[in-house]
């Protein structure tokens, strides 16, 4: 049996580059995304997109629902910030933080991957553009592992755990250059948090913080943007 990975794919810029290393770096692929109560569920038909594109084994959508939770920009009806100096970004956790949103998603993607005999999970946290986010560094991933290897079957019985994370040290533009060198058609994914929908076509704000890193991504990069802005 070929050696397998899940891969969590929202269907954005960073996650849709990670499924393509995971694919380059041998692994059968099998695609998890959630809708989970999210204002830019539109991110979904993006990772369908990828998934097939990318050539996925196969690609489920978990529900989970958080919208009950609230507290972030992203799952209330709290207002999605704008406009943000990228100096700023890293400098404070953002109202678009989701809480536990990433030990959740990780947790689905383990017990997946037991199923299926895969213990390596991919994931696209980045410790450069991350938008302030506690739950895409190094040090949570570290502790993730370690808890899977505790608090699992598969774990108890020797086949320790591995959380991938390939961009966790790229800038934005270096995950561009990347994902073009691996065929990556920036062109059918989501990264926009608040999306105006015109026609049945999802146009970007291109004001809220990941369309701004998005946009300075393809800039540095010296790569067209494909993204369709309002």
């Amino acid at each position: 049996m070929s050696k397998r990975a899940v891969v969590l794919l929202s269907g954005g810029l960073d996650s849709a580059t990670v499924l393509a290393i995971a694919r380059t770096q041998g692994f059968e692929c099998f695609a998890l995304s959630f809708r989970y109560g999210q204002r830019h569920v539109v991110e979904l038909d993006a990772a369908a997109r990828v998934a097939a594109a990318l050539g996925a084994r196969e690609h489920r959508i978990a529900h989970v629902d958080l919208g009950w939770i609230g507290g972030s920009a992203l799952t209330a009806d709290i207002a999605v910030p704008k406009d943000r100096p990228l100096e700023k970004m890293s400098a404070e956790i953002p109202i678009t933080y989701v809480p536990a949103r990433n030990a959740l998603f990780l947790c689905y993607a383990l017990a997946w991957g037991e199923v299926l005999g895969a213990h390596d999970l991919y994931a696209g946290m980045n410790a450069l553009d991350y938008s302030g986010y506690p739950d895409c560094r190094p040090e949570f991933l570290q502790a993730f592992e370690k808890m899977a290897d505790i608090g699992t079957k598969a774990g108890a019985e020797g086949h320790g755990w591995k959380v991938r994370a390939p961009l966790i040290a790229m800038s934005k533009a270096e995950i561009i250059k990347t994902g073009i060198s691996l065929g990556v058609d920036y062109g059918i994914t989501h990264s926009c948090y608040d999306p105006v929908v015109a026609d049945k076509i999802a146009l970007a704000c291109g004001r809220c913080d990941s369309c701004l890193l998005r946009k300075q991504g393809f800039v540095t990069a010296g790569v067209t943007d494909p993204t369709r802005y309002v």
